[in-house]
C-alpha cells in the first residue's frame, strides 16, 4: 500500500455496488468484493487507493473530519448531515426521490392545513422543506416503516424515500409533493483538495469523463 494513498470512503448498502462499478471504470480494481466480504478496508490493486466501507450517514462525517480524503454519498444524506464539505460531482446514479405523502382517504389537501404531524427519517430536510412554504408542523423523526405513521393514527403525513412508489401504493398512501431528487454525489474534504490536490483532482477528472460518456 502506497503511504500517501487516498482513502475513499463508500457507503454500504443501495449504492456500493455502482460506487464500486465506477471506480474499477477509471481503473482502481480491488481484489475483493466488498459486498461479499466483511472487511472495512480495501486497497486497490495499485495501491494507490484504499476504500473505506461505512454507513451512509455516517459518511458525510468521516469526510469531514478528514478520516477520508473524499467519498460517495446520497444527497438526502448530504443534506440531512449537513456537512461542511466539497461537492464537485453529481455522479448521477442513484436516482430516487423524497416525497410528502399522506393516506389515500385524507380530505385535507396541501393547502389547508393546520399543525399537522408530518413523520420522517429525514427530519433536517422536512423542517427545511417546511419552513421554506411558511408552513409549521410537528416532526416525528423515524428510522424505518415510515409507511405505518399514518396507519396508526401517528402522524398526518409522511416525507419518505422512494424509487417507484410501490410501498406507498401498497401501503394506500398517494404523494402529495416532490420534495428532493436525490441522486449520488461525490464529496471531498476541504483540506485534502488542498494539500493533496496531485492526487485527488486526477481521480475528479477521471469520474468526470466517464460520468459524461
Amino acid at each position: 500500500m502506497d503511504k500517501n494513498a487516498i482513502t475513499i470512503a463508500i457507503p454500504k448498502g443501495r449504492l456500493m455496488s455502482e460506487c464500486m462499478k465506477l471506480f474499477f471504470s477509471i481503473g482502481l480494481a480491488v481484489k475483493e468484493s466488498p459486498d461479499r466480504s466483511r472487511k472495512l478496508l480495501f486497497p486497490s490493486e495499485d495501491g494507490s487507493v484504499r476504500f473505506l466501507i461505512v454507513r451512509d450517514k455516517d459518511l458525510p462525517t468521516y469526510v469531514e473530519y478528514g478520516a477520508a480524503d473524499m467519498g460517495i454519498a446520497g444527497k438526502d444524506v448530504l443534506m440531512e448531515a449537513g456537512k461542511d464539505l466539497l461537492e464537485p460531482l453529481d455522479l448521477g446514479f442513484g436516482f430516487c426521490r423524497i416525497v410528502l405523502a399522506k393516506p389515500a382517504t385524507a380530505v385535507m389537501d396541501a393547502t389547508g392545513w393546520g399543525r399537522i404531524r408530518v413523520a420522517t427519517g429525514f427530519p433536517k430536510i422536512t423542517m427545511d422543506y417546511f419552513a421554506e412554504k411558511g408552513e409549521q408542523v410537528e416532526i416525528i423523526p423515524l428510522y424505518g416503516s415510515i409507511e405505518l405513521a399514518p396507519l396508526v393514527n401517528l402522524a398526518d403525513r409522511i416525507v419518505d424515500l422512494i424509487s417507484t412508489g410501490e410501498t406507498l401504493r401498497q401501503n394506500n398512501l398517494v404523494e402529495i409533493e416532490e420534495v428532493l431528487q436525490v441522486t449520488a454525489r461525490l464529496v471531498v474534504n476541504r483540506a485534502s483538495l488542498k494539500t493533496r490536490s496531485d492526487r485527488i483532482m486526477p481521480l475528479i477528472e477521471a469520474m468526470t469523463k466517464v460520468i459524461a460518456e
